[in-house]
């Protein structure tokens, strides 16, 4: 059997009184599209920054791709192979959508500081060969016309694209999407449903939180459900939507199958 992209186990996470999670553990393999989902405040997007280095767990075992990894700081775990967007989209407003995405593949730039300083001859080969990607990767999610407009001018839907090519610019073993159908419409959920099943396609690997139930359904090959900070089941799409636990939690019985 091959080795997990990602097996985190034992995360727990408290703020003050509040207990975020309690032994939370997932297992991702390969090529699969993971979904956490589970009502508000269940610790979904609290996982989420753990996993990414936003939170520091008080316990918890990390291993991406067989190798453990510490969830310290953003940047190391970028550099260890987890990329992220956010619930709500963090672009640099006054860069062009090229250059958010030439900022996210400089995570794997080896010229380093010296050479952006001096403008040395591999410093601007390698950036020749940023751009080149940030446009391919701008052509892959499908915002390649507007590659010299200032991201904050691109809609809402586009936007959302941009930080996803951002992700991937940093050519990631997982890409962690939060709640990226948020505030969509639904045809620009059908193209977010495209893209992610042609991310996966392409052998990525992805966890994604989402609230809209039916396209995580139609996505996810497991799920796992949080309800207050715990692990309420794990499983594939039908087994979890059969759970009574989670009918009861969160789907209601009109998700129930029979």
């Amino acid at each position: 059997m091959s080795t997990p992209v990602l097996e985190v186990s034992g995360v727990s996470k408290r703020f003050g009184g509040l207990q975020a999670l309690s032994d939370v553990g997932i297992t991702i393999q390969p090529g699969q599209v993971y979904g956490l989902i589970g009502p508000n405040g269940a610790g979904k997007t609290t996982f989420f920054n753990v996993l990414t280095g936003l939170y520091t767990p008080d316990s918890g075992t990390f291993k991406l791709g067989g190798a453990p990894y510490q969830p310290t700081a953003v940047h190391e775990v970028a550099k260890a192979g987890i990329a992220r967007t956010f619930q709500n989209i963090r672009l640099f407003a006054e860069m062009t959508a090229l250059e958010n995405v030439m900022v996210g593949r400089h995570v794997r730039t080896k010229s380093g500081l010296g050479g952006a300083v001096f403008r040395t001859r591999g410093f601007k080969e390698e950036e020749r060969a940023i751009a080149e990607r940030a446009r391919e990767l701008l052509e892959y999610v499908g915002v390649a016309k507007y590659a010299d407009y200032k991201a904050r001018t691109l809609s809402y839907g586009d936007q959302r694209r941009l930080e996803i090519a951002r992700a991937l610019a940093t050519d990631p073993k997982l890409i962690a999407l939060d709640e990226p159908a948020a505030g969509m419409n639904a045809t620009e959920k059908v193209t977010l449903r495209e893209l992610i099943n042609r991310i996966r396609e392409d052998g990525r690997t992805i966890l994604l939180i989402e609230h809209d139930v039916k396209l995580v359904m139609g996505l996810c090959d497991r799920l796992t459900v949080l309800d207050y900070g715990k692990q309420i089941a794990e499983g594939t799409p039908a087994e979890v939507q059969r759970n009574e636990k989670v009918i009861e939690a969160y789907l209601g019985a009109g998700h129930a199958t029979h």
